[in-house]
């Protein structure tokens, strides 16, 4: 196949790729040569790699037309690499028409081919305009399991490692630095060079649903490992560094959500108008800083802070001291006043997806206009812009970032606004010079495959996966099981569910983990009579998402998220909510006391009782598949040993029982004792909660967990348990 692009390299400065067909030449100077990105003949200060990447950002962001800046403004929506690795239609018209260069790059068939398309998309915009590269992002994508939000992550033959919960549950920050430079040098292989990560929100509110992509509930183990990330993918060292330890290793960190989520009332989601509310009914909003104030913007590392930050879709209800409550994304305190003027922060401000956009209705995912519902698509986008923000997350549409710019201009005069929108070229245009993507964006295929995925980056990962595993319940020294156990698993049953996308699965029941993967470890037997050990694989209790269409017919539409698997009726929920209303809305009362709501996967918890029963006085393992916490009574007494799996291939399961790996994960947040005590801890104050006692007199709370000899207590648990901590 024809390379999409020549690189020259030079003893005395890097090495430049281009593309013959983008009209790029080169200029020589003194012997040096330089990509003539403008194709005029004259040597620019932005087009001079021994300038720093700030005075050449600042130079290019004066030449660039109000259009070429609002294209770089937007960010694109979830774009697929297609199997020909080919331009789409939608993708050769954002990137030509509206001048889009930060694209979101979601599943792709191979390294290979992802570098392909990435090399061609590079070859197209290096021809238009000033030559500015695509700064192409993704969100994690290094997960074994992905829920249906992320499923997009996926793709490529990539190292797979927990998911952030499960990585928490290591509390080990050396571990996730290690991980961000795997993963760092996996995504610029794939021709990614902004992360859409790490997610910083502290996981005090244990019913929402993207608890599984935090560091936990405890707010310094949080910041410990937001800073370790961090660094871990900005940092690049040796001859890969080019200035300030950034360089062609580095991955730009999107630290979100700022100020920080977690907190949203009744757990629920912001994704929809029905989980727009975030509450402080302990009044910890200034302790939630931390993560960002102690960790994204306080880094060990040499690049010194995450290179953005992404707010988040909710309103922080009450926290404006003007009264004013409206998403951060659209709030002069949070934004303005709070990361701009007083912490001083000067990296990129990146919306949330879809913030600018309408939604159909209260339990419609599209656009997430919360606390601007009633402003024009454009006044939402001026707004922002007034706020502090510098690009629009899922808008690929200059339209309204120029008509923005109109009203600036109207307001303020052509040379405020010219001054405002420079400054956000400026904070964008850094994060690409500072990786030496103006030097060369363009990747060799047979190095993209070499690194993603290799060997090492496997194993690794695996190693982690089987470090997250937490064991909480090990009576009479169960585990581990001998080789020669007979070994019995029932098989499941997983309900038919809508998923995030809104996509259908089927009821279907099947084996949970393959029989064959079992026989290799254990002798697999077909029924409890025949067996030494019954091995149940289950989920947590899916208690739904916060609202129903059933009670809005007679009522406001809300009901309890459930942490348990049996019915639960809420008598003990608040009176009145915090905060509410919506323009689709008849009523500003969002509370669901006394309502009833029953989960989805009820029949895992008759598994393992059942299991039990047929298995009499023989032991039975479950292994439970855990994304947030969950209530415990009800399935504790019929199980003799419990792992909790947080995003973790099969194997290392298996592996795991068999003795070939020991226990050493820890709880990264409370399990709590019942729903009482759910309902009654507050969304912004972590280790609120009273946690389950088991059978054996283990307090299941945060940093608790097991290994063969008992109740793990190490450098871990002194440093992060907040007992052991405060005494």
């Amino acid at each position: 196949m024809k390379r999409e692009y020549t690189v020259i390299r030079q003893p005395n400065g890097p090495s430049l790729g281009y593309s013959p067909r983008s009209g790029v030449k080169l200029i020589e100077r003194e012997g040096l040569w330089f990509k003539d990105l403008s194709r005029d003949g004259v040597l620019y200060p932005y087009e001079d790699w021994r300038l720093p990447a700030e005075e050449r950002a600042r130079d290019l962001a004066s030449r660039l037309s109000i259009e070429e800046i609002a294209g770089l403004m937007l960010y694109s929506g979830h774009q697929v690499v297609q199997e020909d690795a080919s331009i789409s239609a939608g993708q050769l018209r954002f990137l030509k028409e509206d001048h889009v260069r930060a694209v979101l790059v979601t599943k792709v068939p191979s390294p290979r081919l992802a570098a392909r398309w990435s090399n061609r998309v590079q070859a197209l915009v290096e021809g238009l305009g000033h030559g500015i590269p695509a700064n192409n992002s993704s969100d994690p994508r290094n997960e074994t399991g992905t829920a249906d939000e992320f499923l997009a992550g996926a793709g490529g033959q990539i190292s797979l490692w927990p998911r952030p919960i499960g990585l928490a549950a290591i509390m080990d920050p050396t571990l996730i630095r290690t991980f961000g430079e795997i993963a760092s040098r996996e995504y610029r292989a794939l021709g990614i060079t902004t992360a859409l990560s790490p997610q910083a929100d502290i996981a005090s509110e244990p019913r929402w649903r993207r608890v599984l992509g935090t560091f936990g509930e405890d707010p310094q183990l949080v910041t410990d490992y937001t800073r370790a990330y961090c660094d871990g993918f900005q940092t690049s060292v040796g001859e890969r560094e080019i200035s300030g330890g950034w360089g062609y290793d580095s991955v730009n960190c999107m630290a979100k959500h700022w100020p920080n989520g977690g907190s949203e009332e009744g757990g629920r989601d912001a994704h929809y108008c029905f989980g727009k509310y975030q509450v402080y009914p302990a009044g910890q909003f200034e302790n939630r800083l931390q993560p960002f104030t102690e960790g994204a913007f306080r880094l060990q590392g040499p690049t010194g802070q995450a290179s953005a930050v992404m707010g988040y879709y909710t309103v922080p209800w009450g926290i404006a001291p003007n009264g004013e409550n409206v998403a951060q994304n659209y709030s002069r305190y949070i934004i303005g006043d709070l990361l701009r003027e007083r912490l001083g922060y000067d990296g990129v401000v990146c919306t949330d997806w879809l913030v600018t956009a309408d939604y159909p209705d209260v339990n419609k995912h599209h656009g997430k206009p919360w606390g601007v519902e009633n402003l024009t698509v454009v006044e939402r986008h001026y707004r922002a812009l007034q706020a502090g923000v510098d690009m629009f997350g899922g808008n690929q549409d200059k339209q309204p970032v120029l008509e923005a710019y109109g009203m600036w201009v109207r307001e303020f005069g052509e040379a405020a606004a010219r001054e405002r929108f420079e400054l956000s070229a400026r904070h964008l245009l850094l994060n690409m010079f500072r990786l030496g993507l103006f030097e060369n964006p363009y990747l060799d295929e047979d190095e993209s495959e070499r690194i993603v995925g290799n060997p090492d980056f496997m194993r690794q990962g695996y190693e982690a996966q089987l470090r997250s595993i937490v064991m909480l319940k090990n009576r009479g020294h169960l585990l581990p099981l001998g080789r020669k156990t007979k070994v019995f698993m029932p098989k499941r049953v997983y309900p038919e569910r809508i998923g995030f996308w809104e996509e259908r699965y089927e009821r279907k029941e099947e084996y949970p983990i393959r029989p064959e993967l079992l026989g290799e470890f254990f002798e697999v037997v077909d029924s409890t009579d025949k067996a030494d050990v019954a091995i149940v694989d289950i989920d947590e209790p899916l208690g739904g998402y916060g609202y129903s269409e059933q009670d809005r017919k007679t009522g406001n539409g809300y009901v309890p998220i459930s942490l348990q698997y049996r019915p639960y009726t809420a008598d003990l929920a608040r009176e009145h909510s915090l905060a509410g209303g919506d323009p689709k809305e008849p009523t500003a009362d969002r509370s669901y006391k006394g309502k009833a709501v029953t989960t989805d996967n009820e029949s895992d918890l008759d598994l393992v009782i059942r299991t039990k029963q047929q298995m009499g006085n023989k032991p039975v393992v479950v292994t439970v598949n855990l994304t947030r916490p969950m209530a415990m009574a009800e399935l504790e007494p019929y199980a003799d040993a419990i792992l909790l799996c947080f995003g973790v291939q099969n194997r290392a399961k298996i592996e795991l029982l068999s003795g070939n790996h020991e226990p050493e994960g820890l709880l990264p947040f409370q399990l709590p004792r019942d729903m009482q005590t759910v309902e009654t801890q507050a969304e912004d104050l972590s280790h609120d909660m009273i946690p389950y006692i088991d059978s054996s007199n283990h307090t299941y709370d945060f940093a608790f967990g097991l290994n063969w000899r008992g109740v793990i207590d190490d450098h871990r648990t002194k440093r992060y348990k907040p007992s052991v901590r405060k005494s």
